[in-house]
């Protein structure tokens, strides 16, 4: 078996590949698209890290390629759905650049607050400007960090060793879990104005892009600092230049950018903005972690058939998946529709097998609901492994039972998600032989096809607001292509859930929301 490494890394993960017995590697990097779309369907397996793009015509082109392995965290660089309908499986190594992330946080953090950068540059220009450089101690000042995942979670940790005060916002996280590593858990608003330095650790998603725009900036602290680690995008570069030529923020640090390399960016004249070339994991200890390990999972999975790390598919035997593909797809849409429409951190899930499905081994079909509940905030960080164990971290409770009775269906799944703000159940079976449906959300009724652009709207029982909506999407050229519409009576309210044949634009959802009797809209992609 080959495999082709199409990016640099480190000389360990070559080694591993070039002492496997059955394993022929060849290193070949900087391919142009092009070159790489010629030679890609002689292998079955990609080793890469973030340069090479693994596009659809990439895959399509890979005829022999059956699994594609990251070594870091990030495959924003991979069509992750084209390798799904092709079976092939997309790997990434979560865990091993994750504390040099968060000591290059720390580090952008200190070199911001004594100027280090601009004082080196004016020394070696033989300047001696020691009154320009005056600095600020980071010691009893309130970092406030966004995302208090694996990374997040050392920065805190080394941030408490510096006397800081350390307060987090996360979507998923409990005010139990936060104090278990010394943070109080607070909102993003109390959060953007309670902080000295504001740092970002989240996946780059819909709802993490331009989380840092003009509003949110406007929201810290006069004075305060910003420091982007994560993702280029969460950021908006046009709108921290303002805050920083304005004196909204004393500075910023950042190590990702929209474009990269970012060498057309005014951001780079700005004397009170340092930056690096996307250096979080550039270590040399980081790059053999994420080295070793990728070859490890792609070396196990080409001899043995062992998954690990991967994001598109369970870690479960042929024979299982065989029989249970369909309840694998209607699982992680159930959690990924729960995932879009709670409020709230999580503090329990509780799933229910029914029928015959009770009798399989039903802890991968968790394992799924978790995935597809996280994914919507978490992105690529979470993976049919790590899954459990981030659940756990974040104090989720994770309640698994199982019962012969089903009232309609052969099969059913139930998941109800407890959070600090809501309760909400979903149940869901298969139809024919492989037809994934949504049946109930709460006491609405439905018969609803977990799949592609949905909208989720709570109204008033008024007549009218099915027209109104309809004539809304219709005059800007939206399709509905499905529709579901019931009543929860106790509320006194209709539940609509339509699935459209594109996404609605922003604009467009918010003429929605503001039409006469409706509570809520919320757009869903499954």
């Amino acid at each position: 078996m080959k495999v082709l490494v199409s990016d640099k890394m480190s000389e360990e993960g070559i080694k591993l590949f070039q002492e496997a017995e059955g394993i022929e590697v060849d290193v070949k990097t900087g391919l142009a698209p092009e070159e790489l779309a010629a030679i890609i369907g002689d292998y079955d397996a990609l080793a890469i890290r973030s340069a090479t793009k693994v596009t659809a015509a990439i895959i399509e082109a890979g005829k022999k390629l059956k699994v594609v392995g990251r070594a870091g965290i990030g495959l924003d660089n991979v069509d992750i759905p084209a390798a799904s309908k092709r079976g092939i499986v997309v790997m990434n190594t979560p865990l091993g650049n994750t504390v040099t992330t968060a000591e290059h946080t720390i580090t952008m953090m200190l070199a911001l607050s004594r100027k280090i950068p601009q004082a080196v540059a004016s020394l070696k220009s033989r300047k001696w400007e020691k009154s320009k450089f005056s600095g600020r101690e980071v010691q009893d000042k309130v970092l406030g960090i966004v995302g208090l995942g694996k990374i997040g979670s050392i920065v805190a940790d080394r941030a408490l060793g510096l006397k800081m005060r350390v307060i987090g916002y996360d979507p998923f996280g409990t005010s139990e879990a936060a104090q278990a590593m010394g943070v109080t858990l607070v909102t993003l608003d109390e959060l953007l104005k309670q902080s000295d330095y504001v740092t970002v650790h989240t996946p780059k998603t819909k709802d993490t892009l331009n989380l840092f725009n003009k509003d949110n900036i406007a929201k810290m602290k006069r004075g305060a600092m910003l420091i982007n680690c994560a993702r280029g995008g969460i950021v908006n570069e046009v709108d921290l230049k303002e805050a920083l030529e304005s004196g909204q923020l004393a500075g910023a640090a950042l190590d990702v950018f929209e474009t990269e390399p970012p060498l057309e960016s005014p951001l780079l004249d700005l004397d009170n903005l340092i930056c690096t070339p996307h250096l979080g994991a550039s270590t040399v200890e980081a790059q053999k972690n994420v080295a070793v390990s990728v070859a490890e999972q792609i070396i196990d999975y080409l001899k043995t058939g062992a998954i690990k790390n991967a994001v598109n598919v369970p870690s479960v035997t042929a024979e299982v998946m065989a029989k249970m593909r369909p309840f694998f797809a209607l699982a992680e849409k159930m959690g990924s529709f729960l995932g879009q429409i709670c409020r709230g951190g999580i503090k329990q899930i509780e799933i229910t097998y029914q029928g015959d499905l009770a009798e399989q081994p039903t802890a991968p079909l968790t394992t799924s609901i978790i995935v597809g509940i996280l994914s919507p905030f978490m992105s690529h960080m979470v993976n049919f492994v790590n899954a459990p164990i981030i659940a756990a971290e974040r104090g989720i409770k994770v309640l698994e039972s199982k019962t012969r009775t089903v009232e309609d269906f052969v099969n059913m799944i139930s998941i109800k998600v407890v959070t600090s703000e809501m309760e909400i159940t979903l149940r869901g079976t298969i139809f024919g032989t492989g037809d994934p449906r949504i049946v109930r959300l709460n006491d609405f009724r439905l018969e609803a096809e977990p799949q592609g652009h949905q909208l989720l709207i709570y109204n008033q029982d008024k007549p009218g607001v099915i027209g109104a909506i309809c004539t809304v999407l219709g005059n800007n050229n939206i399709n509905i292509s499905q529709m579901n519409v019931g009543q929860e009576p106790e509320h006194k309210r209709n539940v609509i859930l339509l699935t459209t044949n594109s996404v609605i634009p922003e604009p467009i959802m918010q003429i929605i929301k503001a039409q006469k009797y409706i509570d809520s809209a919320i757009q869903l992609n499954l």
